[in-house]
């Protein structure tokens, strides 16, 4: 750590931010009542958030924000829990919070893995969470700023790190020079996804750095999911394939129908359409329809089990359900990933992990590593508009082989491991 850190402009800022969080409570208490509308689980074990819990003295503490972090910390959670180790997870959504307790319902039960909210930035709310779990340390997956948690962590002596890290190039470019840049000097340390990233982190200050590649790429499949999806296809017979739309966030929706549209209608594929969040689910549905798309909703097509029920004649397979994506790709020739034709793409790596070409749009900062690599590597193609998209999904599918690609890119969780125990010794 730099001798000067906090530095006087930064103590200014955590003071304003921390009186902001105290006055602007009941607003953030209001918020989640309103978000409570749509999912009721926000306005449950609210104690949480004030830092008040069960306590598992000391836990590897991992804030897994919600459902991408978490899938991404599951291969490493699960080792830390092979090793003996003791786990508290935290969540900022419900979403996380559920795919934590599908992923964990065994350790959960069994008292050696809780999952918790993660508390306020509140000062309080994080000394009392300190002293009921007393954590050995602390991961935060991919990167989550939080300057009351960060410098919390700091006060209690608990190392906290940053894992599965990665610093966008237009967030390094706005942050680096920054407040937010400088706040990254509170970790204890990072783990990162590439030696670009390393660099990165480097440049505003932070030390303790170690090079431990992507999580995701030790996440096996699961089998039930692929093997149910491949029933599910067969079931569903399509003439033509089957084309997957995957994390399709706000905004890309007009230009994902578009592009359906403008398939020809005697050879146009099954679509299969997963929106990212779920309170868009009714939304979608409703635009899918009114652009003269026969609609079939995994819920009512499929029953709990992913078996087929009477399956109706459709156009498009609407996957209203959270924690199955990998029974929607396993059914997919190929895949459009979403988010990057508005701020920032989604995972590539899980139909990648399946062997499936990937297309992805303008904007990949967010997923920078592996993206580049998956691109120049002939698995995964980037496109700018969409007419680009269109003209792709209209030539013949790649026939691109993914495994050694992903064989390159294994074995992040034994690096991190690896790498924990001169990380911590470097921090104290």
């Amino acid at each position: 750590m730099m001798a000067d850190f906090p530095s006087p402009r930064l103590r200014l800022f955590l003071l304003a931010y921390r009186a902001a969080w105290v006055l602007l409570l009941p607003v953030v208490l209001v918020y989640l009542r309103l978000r409570a509308r749509k999912d009721p689980l926000y306005a449950h074990h609210l104690p949480e958030r004030f830092g008040h819990s069960q306590g598992l003295d000391g836990a590897v503490w991992i804030h897994v924000v919600s459902v991408g972090e978490v899938r991404a910390a599951a291969p490493l959670i699960r080792a830390l829990l092979e090793r003996g180790e003791r786990v508290v997870l935290t969540h900022f959504t419900p979403a996380g919070r559920r795919e934590a307790q599908a992923l964990f319902s065994a350790p959960i039960a069994a008292g050696t893995l809780h999952s918790v909210w993660v508390p306020f930035e509140l000062s309080g709310a994080f000394r009392r969470f300190f002293r009921l779990y007393r954590p050995a340390y602390g991961l935060v997956i991919e990167v989550e700023i939080w300057p009351v948690m960060i410098m919390e962590a700091r006060r209690a002596g608990v190392p906290l790190f940053m894992a599965n890290a990665i610093f966008p190039a237009r967030s390094f470019a706005r942050d680096r020079d920054g407040l937010r840049g400088e706040i990254m000097r509170g970790f204890a340390g990072a783990m990162v996804k590439s030696e670009v990233q390393r660099d990165r982190f480097a440049a505003v200050g932070l030390s303790n750095i170690a090079v431990t590649g992507e999580l995701r790429f030790d996440l096996p499949p699961p089998v039930g999911q692929v093997q149910a999806g491949l029933r599910a296809r067969a079931a569903l017979a399509p003439a033509h394939g089957v084309l997957a739309f995957a994390s399709i966030v706000e905004g890309e929706d007009a230009l994902m129908i578009d592009t359906i549209k403008a398939l020809p209608p005697d050879r146009r594929p099954l679509i299969v359409y997963v929106p990212r969040a779920p309170e868009r689910f009714d939304a979608v549905a409703g635009l899918l329809a009114g652009a003269g798309l026969r609609v079939a909703w995994r819920s009512l097509a499929f029953d709990t089990a992913l078996a087929p029920r009477d399956l109706p004649d459709c156009d498009v397979l609407l996957g209203d359900s959270l924690g199955e994506m990998f029974f929607y790709l396993a059914m997919a020739d190929r895949v459009v990933v979403g988010g990057g034709f508005v701020r920032g793409s989604h995972n590539i790596i899980e139909p990648l992990s399946l062997g499936k070409p990937v297309i992805v749009g303008p904007d990949i900062t967010t997923i920078e590593y592996p993206a580049a690599e998956a691109i120049e590597a002939g698995v995964c193609r980037q496109v700018q508009t969409g007419a680009e998209l269109i003209s792709a999904l209209s030539e013949p599918v790649s026939s691109a082989d993914t495994t050694a690609f992903l064989a390159a890119h294994a074995g992040a969780v034994a690096r991190t491991l690896d790498a924990l125990p001169r990380l911590l010794a470097t921090s104290r």
